[in-house]
């Protein structure tokens, strides 16, 4: 987990970005959200080889990614489907409402599309949900 925390001090630390304090969580995964804004985040993960949600190569959401909330995530799916842009789905793992599409920008970075109405980290108190408790 050196890697992640060394992300985590760089971006909380050094570009004084503020960490979510009420990252949901989910089991077996390590790290951290920083808040970036109109709602993007930086989702700061680590594991060591490819986690258990790996879809396959190059596939893993547990790879540190970007995290963008949609006004409509299925309108957002239809999109990436139009365009013929190569994307895979994970459902109800970091909350039992959340769809995630993944997808690759031009330069190769992992990107994260998920409803905006699912409930964002740090916007409720974390008593309000136990499945979410920071660091794995």
């Amino acid at each position: 987990h050196a890697q992640a925390d060394a992300m985590l001090d760089f971006y909380r630390d050094v570009l004084n970005l503020p960490q979510d304090p009420a990252r949901w969580k989910i089991p077996g995964i390590y790290g951290s959200w920083i808040n970036l804004p109109n709602g993007t985040q930086l989702h700061i993960l680590g594991s060591e080889g490819p986690s258990r949600y790996a879809k396959g190569p190059g596939k893993d959401p547990v790879s540190n990614h970007i995290a963008l909330a949609v006004e409509d995530v299925l309108a957002a799916e239809q999109e990436l489907i139009a365009r013929g842009i190569e994307y895979f789905t994970l459902d109800k793992v970091a909350s039992p409402s959340l769809k995630q599409l993944f997808l690759r920008d031009p330069a190769g970075n992992l990107v994260e599309l998920h409803q905006s109405s699912a409930r964002r980290a740090g916007v409720e108190k974390p008593e309000q949900d136990p499945a979410r408790a920071g660091n794995e």
